[in-house]
């Protein structure tokens, strides 16, 4: 999912967000977005898949909702780079799936740095999330709110994380000041985050390319 969708391009996905490899996750933000009626849910790509799902790539979505519906790394660097790493490793979109630590966006509005109540918010709709992707059992938590939920989603001991065997990896985010320094040191922590996707997908079964 690029950062920015032309209009055709966007009206044509979210035409196909009920098709039946993703209707069960977007329905789910359908219902997140029925409690709280003046947010934004994004949806999932159609590319994705919630039977194929081996990993979650948690986003801490500190932001505006992207203009194209859908959930994304952030803004248009942060999906070039997510794009990059997948491209590198063969890792297809049928076996990795975007989430948002906290869900809801405000329309025209830019989420700050979530309070901690805001990402306790996020811990049951994950764990709806987690329920609809059977398959799942690698979360990579991108940025420190991310991180803070995978450390909640931890805490919880819900039986699922167990009879999964659930693993969380905690990298930076994929823009902003996690990403200053010189293009060296950009592309050491892209090295990082290819490490970890690469376990990530050996640990699932998935081999790299």
């Amino acid at each position: 999912m690029t950062a920015l969708a032309p209009e055709s391009l966007r009206e044509q996905l979210l035409s196909r967000r009920y098709e039946p490899n993703v209707a069960a996750v977007n329905e789910l933000c359908d219902s997140l977005q029925s409690v709280k009626p003046h947010t934004e849910v994004p949806y999932v790509d159609p590319m994705h898949d919630v039977d194929e799902c081996r990993i979650i790539s948690l986003y801490s979505n500190i932001g505006e909702a992207d203009p194209s519906g859908f959930i994304t790394a952030g803004d248009e660097d942060a999906a070039t780079r997510m794009l990059g790493i997948q491209w590198k490793l063969g890792l297809r979109p049928e076996f990795v799936m975007p989430w948002n630590v906290h869900p809801w966006h405000t329309p025209g509005e830019v989420n700050g740095k979530f309070t901690p109540d805001q990402i306790s918010a996020g811990l049951k709709p994950l764990l709806k999330f987690l329920a609809v992707v059977p398959r799942a059992s690698v979360i990579v938590a991108h940025g420190t709110e991310a991180n803070r939920l995978a450390n909640l989603l931890l805490k919880t001991e819900v039986p699922l994380l167990w009879r999964r065997g659930l693993k969380t990896y905690k990298v930076r985010s994929l823009s902003g000041r996690a990403f200053a320094g010189t293009p060296a040191r950009q592309e050491q922590y892209l090295e990082e985050m290819r490490v970890v996707y690469t376990d990530a997908m050996a640990r699932t079964g998935l081999a790299k390319v």
